[in-house]
């Protein structure tokens, strides 16, 4: 599959993995890929986030993420459900780190990440992300050149950014069809961008969109 990425996909990729090892986590998750989709410079995604006003708001992102890692990485979405039901996360995260220590819950949610999502049945086939044999791990591995498994989260992420190329029959896949699908997919990172402006629908109007507001990055 990685054939098909741009100069720009590989290295958000590359830079996901080196978030994780930065954040000591078990495996690469799609807030990584987030994080590393941030650092890119006159790319048609950082174009398009820099359109939508998220330029200069890294601080508050990374503050978004870090909180959902202290709440055991559950979204608000995760967390008003549970308030539904009686369930107060404000209040167990503080115990548990009463008796745990701060980012109790992050260290639990990053080994579940770790030993268990990225784990699992082979993701190969063609086209698909995996297809190197081996639990956790498919192409990234000998195209990183890490031993950090990609977690279930990412995968999936990463072959939803070939069926939006394929939609859009476009032909290789750039940094702006994996923020395109991290947008298009609920979780943390989702919540985190549209909470600054960033939603699926707004991506594509700046990406796809008719007039001068198309993110016009090589």
């Amino acid at each position: 599959m990685f054939e098909r990425f741009t100069k720009d996909a590989r290295a958000v990729v590359l830079g996901a993995v080196a978030h994780a090892e930065r954040l000591d986590a078990e495996a690469v998750e799609e807030q990584h890929l987030l994080l590393a989709l941030l650092d890119r410079e006159a790319s048609r995604a950082s174009f398009a986030l820099t359109s939508l006003g998220l330029g200069g708001r890294r601080d508050s992102v990374e503050r978004a993420l870090a909180e959902a890692r202290r709440r055991g990485g559950l979204s608000r979405a995760d967390t008003d459900a549970l308030s539904e039901l009686g369930i107060d996360v404000s209040a167990i995260v503080s115990r548990v780190e009463e008796a745990h220590g701060e980012g109790a819950l992050e260290a639990v949610h990053a080994e579940g990440k770790g030993a268990g999502k990225a784990g699992g049945k082979d993701d190969g086939g063609a086209g698909g992300v995996g297809g190197t044999g081996g639990r956790g791990r498919g192409w990234w591995s000998g195209f990183t050149g890490s031993r950090r498994p990609f977690a279930r989260g990412s995968k999936d992420l990463l072959t939803e950014s070939l069926r939006i190329t394929l939609a859009q029959q476009d032909r290789h896949i750039g940094d702006e069809h994996l923020l395109l699908a991290l947008t298009a997919r609920p979780g943390v990172p989702s919540e985190v961008l549209a909470d600054h402006g960033v939603t699926y629908a707004a991506l594509r109007r700046v990406l796809y969109g008719t007039g001068g507001g198309a993110a016009m990055a090589g």
